[in-house]
């Protein structure tokens, strides 16, 4: 195994003249862990697999340093995890249907079918040791539970890679029992900013490169939204605008069509969920400008206590929408529930009219038809602050319970304390907290 030291080879060293200096000795991981992981047998995961997945995560993550992740997970081992995952997520819809209503598997039970409870999580942030506190917390996936990740697995927190792996390895073992979707920071100009791109090539080394292609090519396939039980809608930002193909006035009576994309905000209007489904979502940098707006505005939009739709100024990409648009949108597809996520403990400090983010979960609209919730994961959040105070905030997730699931249970935990010591993978003394003046010039459109 590559992380075992000699120490008798350790001894001759050091009683050696030669002038080389001598490395410490790795620590030896404990027995009960099967490192490196490997790729089981036709791909088939078990329960077995990610519980090991899980403690070697955790294990390398406080006793080993980053370089040393690939001793952990051999490249080759990420790659064919990543390839089956990627598979399955590009298969999905850009809004998945989650049904909780289920065959049952209780033979003895009278009911021929039951309901699962559906477990929805905000922004994670490569926080990996409070998604481990999470999962534990709320249970497992498992028949009767099935999770809702709303994007912002990596980005700021130094474990986002085991972060984002740990979820695509449930996705793989249960891909009816965990839904992940996109967030904004699933992007190549947010992860070249914000630190993932450097965690990895410090992670992997002269395979660096490979192994963030592939992820970004991951990010690709993430589902943009999800439907759950036909009553709840969740994604990352949240509403979007239209972008119905409408006549040109110059090719009046012909078959030719334009786009109607106008920035006016009195011309703005609330897209619908089949134009959510036929938008491109296979873009590295969500555009914020021409055709296919849509995937920007699901990932970067706000809400706001003023009524309407307007440009979302301050990070130059997505809308602000009101609670008239809340209930719009609500009312038109007959659901009571929007749960969104996207602002943390430092964006909602900004937002006027708005409360803060200190237990995770802010209840934004309350309308006839339902409300809007935005849930955060990530608690003492951002893990790596330039100032000594800290926002202290706890982060949440929230379980909907059958048969209506429209009245959301939260769950507010703390941060697990002490975190391991690592370096940053990004400035964050002088990158910007909270999303805010994107450099647009430098995100790439396909």
């Amino acid at each position: 195994m590559t992380l075992d030291s000699d120490p008798a080879a350790a001894e001759a060293a050091a009683d050696s003249t030669s002038t080389t200096p001598v490395k410490n000795p790795l620590p030896t991981p404990p027995q009960e862990l099967r490192v490196p992981i490997w790729w089981p047998e036709e791909g088939n995961l078990s329960m077995d697999w990610i519980q090991n997945l899980i403690s070697c995560f955790d294990w390398s993550s406080r006793n080993l340093p980053p370089t040393e992740f690939p001793s952990v997970l051999p490249v080759q081992v990420l790659d064919s995890l990543i390839l089956v995952a990627s598979k399955m997520l590009h298969k999905e819809p850009n809004c998945v249907t989650v049904d909780p209503f289920r065959p049952n598997l209780d033979s003895s039970s009278s009911s021929s079918s039951a309901a699962a409870s559906v477990v929805v999580v905000g922004d994670l942030h490569g926080q990996f040791h409070d998604l481990l506190f999470l999962l534990r917390d709320a249970g497992f996936p498992s028949h009767d539970r099935i999770f809702i990740f709303n994007g912002d697995y990596v980005d700021r927190g130094a474990w986002g890679l085991e972060t984002f792996l740990l979820l695509l390895a449930w996705k793989v073992f249960m891909p009816h029992n965990i839904y992940l979707l996109r967030g904004n920071h699933e992007s190549k100009y947010c992860t070249s900013v914000y630190g993932f791109e450097k965690e990895v090539m410090v992670k992997y080394g002269d395979k660096g490169k490979h192994v963030y292609r592939k992820c970004l090519g991951c990010f690709e396939g993430l589902p943009l939204a999800s439907i759950v039980a036909g009553c709840v809608y969740t994604a990352h930002g949240g509403l979007f605008r239209c972008v119905t193909m409408t006549p040109s006035k110059r090719f009046k009576g012909k078959k030719n069509r334009k786009i109607n994309v106008n920035h006016d905000s009195k011309i703005l209007s609330l897209g619908s969920l089949e134009e959510l489904s036929k938008a491109r979502r296979s873009v590295l940098d969500p555009p914020w400008e021409g055709a296919n707006l849509i995937p920007g505005d699901v990932l970067w939009s706000d809400p706001s206590k003023n009524p309407g739709l307007a440009p979302n100024k301050e990070r130059g990409i997505g809308l602000l929408w009101g609670p008239d648009c809340t209930e719009e949108f609500l009312k038109k597809y007959q659901l009571k529930l929007i749960i969104r996520s996207h602002e943390g403990p430092d964006a909602r400090e900004k937002r006027e009219g708005l409360d803060g983010m200190a237990e995770g979960y802010t209840i934004d609209h309350i309308v006839d038809s339902g409300k809007l919730v935005t849930l955060f994961s990530a608690p003492d959040y951002p893990q790596f602050q330039a100032t000594e105070q800290r926002y202290n905030n706890k982060g949440a997730y929230t379980v909907l319970e059958p048969p209506n699931f429209d009245n959301p249970i939260f769950h507010t935990f703390s941060a697990v304390t002490p975190r391991p010591k690592v370096h940053p993978y990004y400035d964050y003394e002088e990158v910007i907290d909270s999303d805010e003046e994107l450099d647009l010039a430098s995100m790439v459109t396909s």
